[in-house]
């Protein structure tokens, strides 16, 4: 790959330079791209043929290699320039034949001088070699924000000369060096704010002096424990003060966006492969759901009213306290967002969430109608790649015509710790009429002229607008208040009350006045601008109880958190008792307005609605509440036979989240609902998921309990409850119904769960009594045992193989179980090694070992078996091998038995690696060649192995799914989690290396492994 590319570096780089010179049509003429070669569609010439562009709109190529590689952020200055942070330096080891850029990477400058769209100049505004992959750059006048973890530097121009002279820290301490999952950029908001965002690395934030930020709530900024966790947003002061943290609980998220209205828009990233991405509308200081409220436990962890599918599941939809998703998108990478409030592009998109998505190809809009107290959406796409899976839009800008510039990674990936290509890159324009590129003048040396760079849509240029309007102040307040008492554009209303909120003294006329405005949008942001300025909200507040806008009263929710007048209870259960029952977004607005002050707050509420608080939108508020006194109201519910407990799992599942001592006696009280309970509809739902939820370390296992144990038993027979039921009382008198469900529950998790309880509980003879009982119990018993990561599973298992009287076929299943493992591929070598395997399984161990994802191993079997380590000789190389045709009917085959045993496509498989279902998207077939053929080489967050050496001697290799301060979940191999408690862990070991199989098609024939590679190029959800 790397010749082909220099090769065509080399040759074409000069006709790239005159094509810049030449009419802009020819970067938008249609090219017949079924007649080129691979290479001639990756020229930058060809670029635009690659992308369909939405109706209305063109799409033209503004720069491209060599005059820039790599963009991973981009930013658009108020001239129209185009400043990019490369990353040539990202993971360069993976590159040995390509020098490191010494000087360290690069903030370009491109600009276009002539109008004709295209860039004609790029100059270096800052090198250095700690600005090493930099995610993020924001530029607001002469000063640049720039992004690079582990820390945020300010980097200022002093003289004008397009040159850094200046650079300082902002802050530092975030994650570790070229993670993507940290620091991400910074943007400029409405009310003269930086707003900003870190993923699940992030950490914690540290001031210039090392020290950890204490938010404006007072607390530490970091991980560590709740209030926060995982990945944050925040906003802060341009010098970075007043630092609040806005919101908690994410994956991955890249950027947020923020309206004229202070509204605050994101994407976030799922684990890799589960179909989880979503976009969020952010409700300020809430929960989103990443990991467990309470525990911090993953998502994978078994929970009441666990969601029905993986991509609901891996937020914690189902749990109160965490916000609703805006959108789910499924599989993708995404990366930059913005708001567009520019009239250039067609007026479906004006006002609207323009996001990219490098995983997907795709830069989309998300079009929202408001919802209650929040939003629907639906999806628009803007721009998108035909048949060239390299477009990776990693960052999009709004110019200061209107324009929409997207910046393109140009990779067999996305990133995520690896990189195909070191020399590429584009950044594209699109607009109506791409043929012309004309920056509006502006000035902001008077006020008038200040005004109307507020309206740009350019952030840049409302930067400057801002603060000069912001220094005037009063000399300022005639002419925006003309534009907030006048404008028909209420996003430019909203821009001028920011400035005039902030205004000594008369800053809360405007709010209050804004408060009454018969346009929501502005009712909302009188709230927000209120709170900035600390301004005494219970009369807002007051007035917004009986406000026919749930957006509004939302708001009004918000300003209650934390807000100690003793008249806040009784406005919050006002605002409460406006919930319909329905509106998800209003309810959890409720539940964050609460917070710290539940028992005040919900008193407050059952004063006002007495009796009749047994409603569905009562229910839910009882549900969402953390107040001591909601927990009988929840067992009363619970003993409610006009429910349906079987669908409103959810009561149960709120016990988790109440911490008050209480909390066991009333769910005990539960048990014992009396006599005429006991024939009741929802007797047996009431009585299992109530012993689910107590905590049985504290509960007295009288004759009636455990009598109820027992009937819980008999009803949840054969289901994962059974099995919960099994182990949280430590019942062992149910061995012949783990070994029935073992043999046939149709779901591998139960089988497997099943046999690992069975041989906990005394029960490797019934099983190797099963095993001998005919070879299809065998085979399946097997199957299941092989997961079962467990020294007496193991020991079983090596008796079944060295059993003469068993069928080979059994026996060569049992061998290739017995491997399974860390552990278990380091016996099976050395039975081999010693000689002591049967000779009939060596061809059988032969196979396993040579393709052992443990590296040492596998070196000792190549040398056992004579064979040429890593020997991919009878391969051709990369850029060979995508030119060839595959068939991916043989290839869908191959999958199935080789890899299968490690991934899901469309739920068949194990859950173990990634989903692959949509691994097309993700990757070109370069890229999946390199994958597959140096799994070490990228890694996938979140799938870094581990091993993890107990105290009984056990040692054990996953990945962590989950850790808090008691328990560790590890998934190994075949897709068992083991939940390990931290005390009996004697040490726990990054594993050097990938837990995919190394040499995989190095001993696959060569049409097999391009088979198989066509195959995975196919895995793409079907629009």
């Amino acid at each position: 790959m790397m010749k082909s590319k220099l090769y065509c570096l080399l040759s074409f780089s000069l006709l790239f330079l005159f094509s810049c010179n030449e009419s802009h049509k020819k970067n938008t003429v249609q090219v017949d791209r079924t007649k080129l070669t691979e290479d001639q569609k990756r020229l930058p010439e060809n670029a635009v043929s690659a992308l369909k562009v939405a109706d209305g709109l063109e799409a033209a190529l503004f720069a491209s290699e060599p005059m820039l590689s790599n963009p991973a952020n981009m930013d658009i200055d108020a001239r129209g320039r185009v400043w990019i942070t490369e990353a040539y330096n990202y993971r360069i080891n993976l590159h040995p034949d390509h020098p490191v850029r010494a000087a360290g990477d690069r903030i370009l400058i491109l600009e276009d001088r002539n109008g004709d769209g295209v860039a004609d100049t790029s100059k270096v505004f800052y090198q250095d070699t700690s600005i090493n992959a930099a995610l993020g750059i924001c530029v607001l006048g002469n000063k640049v924000i720039v992004s690079v973890s582990p820390n945020v530097y300010i980097l200022t121009d002093t003289n004008g000369d397009d040159k850094a002279d200046k650079k300082e820290i902002l802050f530092k301490g975030i994650g570790g060096i070229q993670h993507d999952h940290a620091i991400h950029a910074f943007t400029f908001g409405p009310d003269g704010k930086l707003y900003f965002n870190f993923g699940n690395e992030g950490d914690s934030i540290e001031d210039r002096n090392g020290k950890v930020i204490t938010d404006k709530a007072g607390n530490p900024v970091d991980v560590n424990d709740k209030p926060y966790r995982q990945g944050m947003i925040f906003r802060c002061d341009l010098d970075g003060s007043n630092f609040e943290v806005l919101g908690n609980n994410f994956r991955n998220p890249y950027e947020v966006a923020v309206d004229a209205f202070g509204n605050l828009w994101q994407s976030d990233n799922d684990d890799d492969g589960n179909r989880g991405v979503r976009i969020n509308y952010i409700l300020e200081y809430g929960n989103y759901g990443y990991t467990d409220e309470m525990t911090g436990d993953g998502w994978r962890t078994r929970r009441v009213n666990m969601e029905d599918s993986i991509p609901l599941q891996h937020w914690h939809l189902n749990d109160p306290g965490v916000v609703p998703n805006l959108l789910q998108t499924g599989s993708g990478s995404p990366t930059g967002i913005l708001v567009n409030e520019g009239k250039l592009l067609p007026d479906e998109f004006y006002g609207q969430v323009i996001h990219a998505d490098a995983g997907k190809n795709i830069v989309r809009s998300y079009p929202v109608e408001k919802e209650g107290a929040g939003y629907s959406a639906k999806i628009i796409n803007i721009v998108e790649s035909v048949d060239d899976s390299w477009f990776r839009p990693s960052d999009i800008c709004m110019a200061p015509d209107g324009s929409l510039f997207i910046a393109d990674w140009y990779d067999p990936g996305v990133g995520g710790h690896e990189v195909g290509d070191l020399n590429r890159g584009r950044v594209f324009r699109v607009a109506p009429d791409v043929s012309k590129y004309k920056i509006p003048t502006f000035s902001v040396d008077n006020t008038k002229d200040a005004i109307k760079a507020l309206e740009n849509p350019n952030l840049a240029t409302r930067y400057l607008a801002w603060q000069k309007l912001h220094e005037q102040g009063a000399a300022a307040e005639k002419d925006l208040a003309d534009v907030f008492n006048n404008s028909n554009n209420t996003r430019y209303r909203a821009r001028a009350l920011w400035l005039l909120s902030k205004l000594p003294v008369k800053g809360a006329e405007y709010i209050n006045k804004a408060e009454k405005d018969k346009d929501e949008n502005i009712r909302v942001t009188a709230f927000k601008a209120a709170r900035q300025i600390d301004m005494d909200v219970i009369p807002l507040v007051k007035e917004a109880v009986n406000d026919s806008s749930a957006q509004v009263r939302r708001e009004a929710f918000t300003a209650l958190r934390h807000n100690t007048s003793p008249e806040a209870p009784a406005l919050w259960a006002a605002l409460a008792q406006k919930y319909d029952g329905k509106d998800r977004w209003y309810l959890e607005a409720a539940g964050i307005s609460a917070d710290g002050q539940w028992d005040n707050y919900f008193a407050a509420w059952k004063t006002l609605v007495g009796d009749n608080w047994n409603t569905p939108a009562g229910r839910d508020i009882v549900w969402r509440s953390r107040a001591s006194a909601a927990l009988p109201m929840l067992a009363t519910i619970i003993r409610d036979d006009k429910i349906d407990l079987s669908k409103n799992l959810k009561f149960f599942r709120a016990f988790d989240f109440q911490t008050d001592s209480s909390k066991q006696k009333i769910l005990l009280s539960l048990l014992n609902s009396g006599p005429e309970k006991e024939n009741g509809p929802n007797e047996n739902v009431r009585r299992i998921y109530t012993l689910l939820q107590l905590d049985a370390s504290k509960l007295v296992v009288t004759p009636s309990i455990k009598q109820m144990i027992e009937a819980s038993l008999d009803a949840t027979k054969g289901s994962a409850q059974f099995l919960d039921l099994l182990s949280k009382y430590n019942i062992k008198n149910r061995n012949p119904e783990l070994l029935e469900m073992a043999l046939k529950n149709p779901d591998e998790d139960i089988k497997t769960r099943s046999l690992n309880l069975l041989i906990k509980n005394g029960g490797a003879g019934a099983i190797k009594s099963a095993i001998h009982s005919d070879t299809a119990s065998a085979m399946i018993l097997l199957t299941s045992l092989g997961r079962v990561n467990d020294e007496k599973a193991k020991t079983l298992l090596q008796s079944v193989l060295m059993d003469k009287k068993l069928d080979l076929a059994v026996r060569q299943k049992a061998t290739g179980a017995f491997a399974n493992g860390y552990q278990g591929q380091e016996k099976l070598m050395n039975l081999v090694s010693s000689k002591k395997l049967p000779q009939e399984l060596d061809t059988t161990a032969e196979k396993i070992l040579l393709h052992a994802w443990r590296s040492d191993i596998n070196r000792r079997a190549v040398a056992f078996y004579h064979k040429g380590e890593n020997d991919n000789n009878n391969l051709p190389p990369v850029a060979t091998l995508v030119k060839m045709n595959g068939d991916k009917v043989h290839g869908q085959l191959i999958f199935s038995n080789t890899c299968m045993s490690c991934h899901q496509v469309n739920n068949k498989g194990i859950n173990f690696g990634p989903d692959l279902s949509e691994i097309g998207a993700k990757f070109a077939k370069d890229g999946l060649y390199a994958n597959i053929l140096n799994p070490d080489a990228g890694i996938a967050f979140g799938y870094d192995g581990y091993l993890v050496t107990t105290k009984d001697g056990n040692t054990q290799l996953g990945y962590v799914t989950s850790e808090t301060k008691e328990d560790l979940s590890l998934k190994m191999s075949g897709g068992v989690v083991a939940k390990i408690k931290k005390s009996d862990i004697v040490s726990k070991k990054k594993y050097d290396h990938s837990l995919m199989p190394t040499g995989l098609l190095a001993s696959m024939k060569q049409q097999d492994a391009v088979d198989l590679v066509e195959y995975l190029s196919t895995l793409k959800k079907k629009e």
